[in-house]
């Protein structure tokens, strides 16, 4: 241990400090993917993220105005507004160039593509097929509770490649800012759960304007606004168990548009009311399991062993 250094636990997650009072590692159960995780040092407890979601909200303003003068693109029915994608990717790069210049940048670009950090590849099933489920689970039901749906439905097989492509590429576009700016300092604040409500709430709101452009009912909206509040907390859920993988959460964000477009006739029957529930329980069930501070601490695992020295 670091000299003048102590360790303090926080619901089975433990800090090492040296005597700069810095963070140097995380180590907690075996939920945690081997209990290894290298956090932010105490710099991020005093970041303040407001003039990152001004500076995108405000970055947004040009593309909604755009969105109001032209129609949606069929047949997708995708508003113009969407191309506000790239303003959580071009605040960050404000924020952190002035913050740590061009270095900063530069380290953070390049967990895009961080998959090494996803140790147990079993993570990958959640991340890609979790959604495709989900979706599908919320097509029985509308078939079930009587729904209006086609009785041929189609499914743009042959588009799908390039939905792969787009939503990809408009993934990075968000989760450079939501996830390699944001979630770190917030869950320094606050608990894992608490982490995907509030950031959760800022993303749905941000796509309001977007939502009413493609002619959808409040209802509708609200409906859309709450399952995004659950899909962002299973991406924070999905990044504490991947050792804080920018790329997994990445693809996760790819698989909802996906889905999204690919529901029977791009989406024009998805209903977001049933899809939202679903996903609601779907939260439920993952904080019941992984607890709702870290949503990393698997309840049925036994605390993690080292293979020298015993349990930690």
């Amino acid at each position: 241990m670091p000299e003048n250094g102590r360790i303090s636990s926080l619901s089975q997650v433990y800090f090492v400090r040296d005597e700069r009072n810095t963070t140097l590692l995380l180590r907690c159960g075996k939920s945690t993917d081997r209990g290894r995780h290298i956090v932010n040092t105490n710099a991020s407890l005093e970041k303040s993220l407001l003039p990152f979601f001004v500076l995108v909200f405000a970055l947004a303003l040009p593309f909604w105005l755009l969105g109001t003068l032209l129609m949606p693109i069929p047949p997708i029915n995708l508003s113009v507004s969407a191309l506000q994608v790239v303003c959580p990717l071009i605040a960050t790069l404000i924020l952190v160039y002035r913050e740590e210049k061009m270095g900063g940048v530069v380290r953070l670009l390049k967990r895009v593509f961080d998959q090494r950090r996803i140790t147990y590849k079993i993570w990958y099933v959640p991340i890609i097929f979790l959604l495709p489920l989900l979706y599908l689970l919320s097509y029985g039901l509308m078939r079930l509770l009587g729904q209006p749906l086609p009785e041929d439905p189609f499914i743009p097989w042959l588009t799908m490649p390039i939905f792969f492509v787009v939503f990809f590429l408009a993934a990075v576009g968000e989760e450079v800012g939501w996830t390699g700016y944001a979630i770190d300092p917030m869950q320094d604040r606050w608990s894992a759960l608490k982490t995907g409500l509030i950031l959760g709430l800022v993303w749905a709101i941000w796509h309001i304007v977007g939502f009413r452009q493609e002619h959808h009912q409040w209802a509708w909206v609200a409906g859309q606004c709450f399952a995004t509040i659950g899909l962002r907390i299973l991406m924070v859920w999905l990044y504490n168990n991947t050792e804080k993988s920018m790329f997994a959460v990445i693809l996760f964000h790819m698989m909802i548009n996906v889905c999204d477009f690919s529901f029977p006739n791009y989406g024009s029957y998805y209903d977001p009311a049933i899809t939202g529930a679903i996903i609601a329980v779907t939260v439920v069930i993952v904080t019941f399991f992984w607890s709702s501070k870290t949503l990393a601490s698997f309840r049925y695992v036994h605390p993690y062993k080292d293979e020298k020295k015993g349990t930690v």
